[in-house]
């Protein structure tokens, strides 16, 4: 299904050297939710990605995560922690690719908690799903992506016109 004009691109940032973070900053909260597709390299073994939003370190995210690698499946839960990780990037191994769609649903809103879902995607290692939660009532305006990214790492924020 082409996305046709739904989907507004905000902001796009390729890497021109290794980075520990992207930030999304300045976001308009016209849309009805945001969607961010990161195609990363890493720099480092066994690195997390992670976001934190609107610069909040505090203990206020939460997070369910399922992953599977065609023979072993697994899960696990998170909570009070001072990031909302959205994807594991290496699984052990330099260098590896990885894409990964993180949806920020109702993002604008100032009356309930962010939900997030993210699923990141290796071909020949795992596909993660992962269900978060930022516990704030505050819209999402600046979203922080952290690593270790390695050169040529995109990174590109949508908005997602109300249907």
């Amino acid at each position: 299904m082409a996305a046709g004009s739904t989907y507004t691109p905000l902001a796009t940032t390729t890497l021109g050297s290794n980075a520990a973070s992207v930030t999304f900053s300045s976001i308009s909260g016209s849309y009805t939710d945001l969607i961010m597709v990161v195609n990363t390299i890493t720099s480092t073994a066994s690195e997390y990605m992670s976001i934190n939003l609107n610069s909040d370190t505090g203990s206020n995210y939460s997070r369910t995560r399922l992953s599977g690698n065609g023979t072993t499946a697994s899960s696990g839960r998170g909570s009070n922690e001072t990031v909302g990780y959205i994807g594991a990037e290496t699984y052990g191994t330099n260098a590896l690719k990885f894409n990964t769609v993180v949806h920020f649903m109702n993002y604008a809103n100032t009356t309930t908690y962010k939900t997030y879902l993210s699923r990141a995607n290796h071909i020949d290692l795992a596909t993660e799903a992962i269900v978060g939660l930022w516990r704030s009532t505050s819209a999402i305006t600046t979203i922080k992506v952290n690593s270790n990214f390695a050169t040529g790492s995109t990174f590109t924020l949508y908005g997602i016109a109300a249907a």
